[in-house]
This record gives structure tokens, sequence and C-alpha cells, in this order.
């Protein structure tokens, strides 16, 4: 989908920036980040992806099916870890 619309450079500070409504940061759901590419003669502005997102929900998965198990024995096994109490 493409939209047209015009907004005014203000100033910041030192510096100049947009002023994006309220409509479009919730639609494209930006945060407190957000990503910044230069293309062509674009500029595209994207969610700044959280680290991590999904990895809960995915490790859950992995649990349910039986993916979560160690690929290696574990290195303590044998050790007595006792005197570091």
């Amino acid at each position: 989908m493409l939209l047209n619309m015009e907004t005014s450079i203000i100033s910041i500070g030192n510096s100049k920036g947009i002023r994006l409504s309220k409509t479009v940061i919730e639609k494209y759901n930006f945060q407190d980040k957000i990503e910044l590419i230069l293309e062509n003669d674009y500029l595209i502005l994207k969610p700044k992806p959280t680290p991590r997102m999904g990895w809960e929900k995915s490790f859950k998965e992995m649990n349910q099916n039986g993916d979560d198990l160690l690929l290696m024995p574990d290195v303590f096994e044998k050790d007595n870890l006792e005197e570091w109490n």
C-alpha cells in the first residue's frame, strides 16, 4: 500500500526532524527506536525489532516437541560441586 502525505520539517534543538501522527506510529508499531533505511532516492522507516522477540514462544514449542535436549553431556556431571558452597 502506498500512502503519500505531506509533513513539515521542524526544529528539534540544534537538529531538524519530522513529526509522525499517532495513527502512523500505532499502525506501524513504532516504539522508542526505528530503523532508517536510505535506498535509491527514498527514506524508509521500519519498526526496530526487539532483540530475542518471540524466543519465549519458540522455547516453549521446543520443550513441548522434546527438541530442547542437550546435544552433549553436562561437563560438570562427574565433578563434586559441593566444595564451592
